[in-house]
């Protein structure tokens, strides 16, 4: 299969802001502060909870009415974050992290998505490339999606591993869509990708040389929900309500794997056939709090963050 089914992941309908709109006093919506929300989703598989919440009316039980609007990372959406516009975002931990330490906003973890499994992420090589191993990478160069997060980190922990510092190769940022040229090219030696392009690259004759989401970082948290402080302080009914129907989706998606595959092309441009053969991660309730402490030490360690984070605070607290 060719890589032209991921060149863009651009969504198929949603988009628009929300209104803002409020529930009227007395009303069926149990008071909640906001009944119309705007939700930042990323074209790829982690966003499917919210799409089956969205198709089996979850939502609509709790009395919201929940657009979506694509977005890569939530670092390009901030001033709609902060001002209120975008309520809720799908955000990889490493960008959450990043943001909080900048101290551009402080955002909370709402609800978990998707954690590493093996063969979801991983570097490779062009076929036919004499590099082998880890060890080979001395003194070469790799293509990572955006320099020093999470393709980085990963990547360093298994060069370390491997016997090799992180200095002792060079990264290079380049988008998923064009890392396979890159790699073809000689442009780069070897690329970090995550899935749908990983297994795209693979049965275009690349070769997987080191597994990042198993061994030294397996069970990596990926990605989940996220809001402000803020956002939860003003709305916590609203938020109550949104977590209770997007908990609801995320254990139909952690349950059964169908309903991933059926809702994923619905808001990527990956065909049913490409969403059926990807490696998926695991979608369970709640990340694993040890592994999200890993992650946050790997960043500090690397100096992709400033300061130390206590994992434990980056989880919401719901009082509904």
């Amino acid at each position: 299969m060719s890589m032209a089914f991921a060149l863009s992941l651009s969504a198929c309908g949603g988009g628009g802001e929300s209104d803002g709109g409020t529930a009227a006093p007395g009303s069926t919506t149990g008071g909640l502060e906001k009944t119309q929300l705007l939700v930042g989703v990323v074209p790829v598989p982690s966003s499917a909870p919210l799409f089956i919440a969205e198709k089996r009316g979850f939502f609509k039980e709790e009395g919201l009415t929940v657009k979506t609007e694509i977005i890569q990372a939530p670092q390009a959406v901030m001033p709609k974050i902060l001002n209120g516009s975008m309520d809720a975002f799908l955000t990889s931990y490493v960008s959450l992290m990043a943001i909080n330490d900048s101290g551009a906003a402080t955002l909370k973890l709402f609800q978990h998505s998707q954690e590493a499994g093996p063969d979801v992420a991983g570097v490779v090589v062009a076929k036919g490339s004499p590099i082998k191993a880890a060890a080979d990478l001395k003194g070469k160069t790799i293509a990572v999606n955006v320099l020093k997060a999470l393709g980085q980190t990963l990547t360093n922990a298994h060069l370390q591993e491997a016997g090799l510092n992180p200095d002792d190769v060079k990264y290079v940022p380049v988008q998923f869509a064009d890392q396979i040229s890159a790699l073809s090219s000689g442009k780069v030696d070897a690329a970090w990708l995550v899935e749908p392009f990983l297994t795209a690259a693979k049965k275009d004759g690349a070769t997987q040389i080191i597994d990042t989401t198993d061994g030294v970082t397996a069970g990596v948290p990926i990605d989940g929900w996220g809001v402000t402080q803020d956002w939860l302080t003003k709305n916590p009914r609203t938020a109550a309500a949104f977590h209770r129907a997007l908990a609801k989706a995320q254990q139909i998606a952690g349950e059964d794997r169908k309903a991933i595959d059926e809702i994923v092309p619905t808001y990527t441009q990956i065909p049913a056939d490409a969403a059926a053969a990807m490696t998926l991660g695991t979608f369970s309730m709640e990340a694993d709090r040890a592994n999200v402490q890993k992650l946050a030490d790997l960043l500090h360690g690397y100096g992709y963050l400033k300061s130390k984070v206590d994992a434990a605070r980056l989880f919401a607290s719901l009082g509904g």
